[in-house]
């Protein structure tokens, strides 16, 4: 789930959290300096409580924090982070599940929670999912969209059987912090994508060193919405580190298995983006507009040059002074417009009545909150009973607009990974009209990497799902010849807003399954 950027803000100042990384020579230890070390990590986050409640038990580090029990995962090349995991049986007990923390030492501490395939989990590809917003949960996404279970009331869920662990392990990452059930406890934030990939890096080295069953597996990173920002920053810091790794190997450290990154519904590059608002809602299939040369459209079209032109004076001059202009000019003059409608702008099917609907326009995602904070779900999960469950936290929100963060052209990020093997998915909604699939299209057709051409030149093939035999939207490739995915392929799902996996979930399935397993697309 996306929110919406509703308010134009004065700019604030940012307070990075930047983490530390030690030289290479301190890690040429003996087991006694391990155990130096981690008592060192273990003294820079735990208070006089918690101290006197950790112990060792069959060689594995224990803590009881906040009145709850967690396994205390802690490695020597990341100093500056640690661990907390426990084992829920909620949503779908059939299969293994961890949940826990990431702590930071600066005071982050970011929530996860993870669940085995249900099929062969020992050879199942690896998916990473986060939702975007700035500031929404990817509990969202696993309660009301892809993941086991769904949310069916405020106080129960229901089994999933298009759940994307069908086929594979997958875990969801409440980041950036105070998103979700993550928290600061000293007031630290994060308001930059760039940042925020860092934690995301580190966490997966401390989850694969204590679970190194899932670590050879190909890694796939989905994220939604403003995580068409996110996971691009993330990505490419992934695959740096991996070249790093590569030629000055840390004892410890794995190569993560980066196979590929899968943008839907996305926020990547505004330029081409936000100039393709009039056209999605003055000629598109669920066009808001009736008359695609009436007043509303003619004036919606006119503002799309001086946006362009604000928008490159930020990719050209990269600061907020460019950036933040742009922004709050794009949003409020093309998507403005657009929510004073009174539809749901994330599926324009629906109307949206927030007293009724909720802030979001979904009625479910009240529903995620209040079963998020039931007290019983709070301490299966190893949650920090303090906190109030929120599906998307506003300030996090504003403190990445403040940034102008979604105004980059996180595009750029993906070129050298593409280029080098890393397959790139982008699926969008045809009735979305936050992250339009036109806007989402165009912005695949030119973006530079070595199958720009072949892709440029590719038409739109039906997309049939393989069980029902159902068109489920178009695809369009390039690499593979035809035999794989392919290496850049773009889809376009019919019948569905902003959360495809949530208005089509048979047919999010089958292109997910598909995905991972690099088989085509195309029938």
């Amino acid at each position: 789930m996306k929110v919406a950027f509703l308010s134009l803000l004065a700019l604030v100042s940012a307070a990075l959290a930047i983490p530390s990384y030690v030289p290479q020579s301190v890690f040429d230890v003996s087991k006694q300096d391990v155990q130096d070390i981690r008592e060192g990590v273990n003294s820079i986050f735990d208070t006089a409580e918690d101290k006197v409640k950790q112990w060792v038990q069959d060689g594995r580090d224990f803590i009881n924090h906040n009145g709850l029990t967690y396994e205390l995962v802690t490695h020597p090349a990341l100093s500056s982070y640690r661990l907390r995991v426990t084992q829920p049986k909620l949503c779908d007990t059939s299969v293994k599940q961890y949940s826990g923390y990431l702590d930071i030492t600066n005071g982050k501490h970011l929530f996860f929670w993870f669940f085995e395939s249900r099929e062969d989990p020992a050879s199942a590809d690896f998916i990473y999912w986060a939702n975007g917003g700035p500031g929404c949960s990817s509990t969202t996404g696993l309660l009301f969209e892809l993941g086991p279970c769904q949310i069916a009331d405020e106080t129960s869920v229901t089994y999933n059987k298009h759940s994307w662990n069908s086929h594979s392990n997958i875990l969801f990452l409440d980041q950036p912090v105070n998103v979700g059930y993550s928290y600061s406890d000293d007031g630290s934030k994060v308001d930059r994508s760039a940042v925020a990939g860092e934690d995301v890096y580190a966490f997966f080295q401390l989850f694969f060193s204590r679970f190194p069953e899932y670590s050879k597996a190909p890694f796939h990173m989905a994220a939604e919405s403003y995580g068409g920002t996110y996971a691009p920053n993330a990505a490419a810091i992934f695959h740096r580190k991996n070249k790093q790794l590569a030629l000055a190997p840390i004892p410890g450290l794995i190569k993560i298995n980066l196979a590929s990154v899968i943008l839907a519904n996305g926020l990547t590059d505004p330029y081409e983006q936000m100039a393709s608002i009039p056209d999605w809602a003055c000629e598109g299939p669920y066009a808001v507009y009736d008359d695609p040369q009436g007043p509303q459209c003619q004036a919606l079209r006119s503002k799309v040059p001086t946006c362009q032109r604000l928008v490159q004076s930020c990719y050209n001059f990269d600061s907020r002074w460019t950036c933040v202009p742009a922004q709050l000019y794009c949003w409020s003059q093309l998507l403005g417009p657009l929510q004073q409608l009174g539809l749901n702008l994330y599926d324009v099917r629906r109307t949206c009545d927030r007293q009724k609907d909720g802030p979001l326009c979904y009625k479910g995602l009240e529903w995620v909150e209040a079963w998020m904070n039931d007290a019983t779900v709070k301490k299966e999960v190893g949650a920090n009973p303090s906190l109030t469950f929120q599906s998307c936290n506003m300030q996090v929100n504003q403190d990445f607009t403040a940034q102008a963060d979604g105004m980059r052209n996180s595009a750029l990020l993906l070129t050298d990974l593409v280029n080098e093997g890393i397959r790139l998915l982008v699926y969008a909604g045809n009735a979305d009209a936050m992250c339009n699939f036109m806007g989402n299209e165009r912005w695949v057709s030119k973006f530079n990497n070595i199958f720009h051409e072949e892709f440029a030149s590719s038409k739109p093939t039906p997309w049939i799902i393989k069980d029902s035999r159902r068109v489920a939207g178009t695809v369009r490739t390039a690499g593979g010849n035809g035999f794989t995915a392919g290496n850049v392929t773009f889809l376009t799902v019919h019948e569905a807003g902003h959360m495809v996996p949530y208005d089509q979930p048979e047919a999010a399935l089958d292109m997910i399954t598909r995905w991972v397993k690099n088989v085509p697309l195309t029938n």
